[in-house]
């Protein structure tokens, strides 16, 4: 059990929570709640979620990237505690899981949420697995935004109120950029093992200084992200919320910047996670 949690990587896992609570409460803003919607999504992003780390943790180690040289928390399958065969099972699984509960979003809404579900399934297995992996050729941090944080937002919104909403696309945004920030800090962590295994990920392909800024330009478009929406006229004067979490952004900001040992790097890995979540429970408490 204790290998099966640690292939999951629960840190991670505010990555699929974020989007979904964002998600709702724009249906709710919307004044179209659907519980069923709400549950449903949020089961479909945490199996997608788990899903795609599953397959990551063993298509890295059959790729070479994941060896004794990380610098990161320990990988099952890199570890022996579990098979490649194994994990990759564990994964198909969970996006069977997702699939399932899927088909009745696909029976209510039709074909604009089959295709959503196709390609989060089919971009999950394809970011380590795969003839051209999404990770290893620096599209990661793409794919995070757009599936972590466009679909899942926008989805979650259409799963409840049978359209797409202005509110949800724009609100995707900063939730997508925080969730990628994840993704940046993590490749700039791995940066000379990845290398090393032949893994191309952007950070390795634009190098640590630029990914440092990166990471920064993730953080500052997303403290801008409530203003904006606020300047279009889509939220109330409760906009500034998750400026209550400007505190961790400086934080966060300063040790990427200036730090470079690698236990300083994975603190601020976790922290940029919880970031990510918190910010999401202060969007979302915003639009509300």
């Amino acid at each position: 059990m204790n290998a099966w949690i640690l292939a999951a990587r629960l840190p991670t896992l505010p990555a699929a929570v974020a989007p979904v609570l964002v998600g709702t409460a724009a249906a709710v803003h919307e004044g179209r709640f659907h519980l069923l919607g709400a549950l449903g999504a949020l089961v479909i992003s945490l199996a997608i979620q788990i899903g795609t780390n599953f397959s990551n943790d063993a298509f890295d180690f059959l790729r070479g990237a994941d060896t004794t040289r990380r610098l990161g928390p320990p990988r099952a399958t890199q570890k022996g505690l579990l098979s490649a065969k194994a994990v990759l099972m564990g994964a198909s699984l969970c996006y069977g899981l997702a699939a399932l509960v899927g088909f009745y979003f696909v029976a209510r809404y039709g074909w604009p949420v089959l295709v959503a579900g196709l390609l989060s399934i089919a971009s999950g297995l394809a970011y380590t697995g795969g003839p051209w992996p999404l990770g290893y050729h620096g599209l990661g941090e793409l794919f995070v935004f757009v599936f972590f944080g466009v679909v899942a937002v926008v989805g979650t919104t259409y799963v409840q109120t049978g359209a797409i909403s202005t509110l949800a696309l724009a609100a995707s945004v900063p939730v997508g950029l925080t969730c990628s920030a994840i993704l940046v800090l993590n490749n700039l962590r791995d940066i000379d093992t990845d290398r090393a295994a032949g893994k191309r990920t952007l950070a390795v392909r634009i190098g640590a200084p630029a990914t440092r800024v990166l990471y920064e330009v993730c953080l500052v478009l997303a403290v801008v992200g409530p203003a904006a929406m606020r300047l279009a006229g889509l939220t109330g004067r409760w906009f500034w919320l998750p400026w209550l979490a400007l505190p961790e952004v400086l934080y966060l900001g300063h040790i990427v910047w200036w730090r470079r040992d690698a236990p300083a790097l994975i603190a601020g890995l976790k922290r940029t996670a919880r970031l990510h979540l918190v910010y999401g429970i202060l969007l979302a408490a915003s639009l509300l």
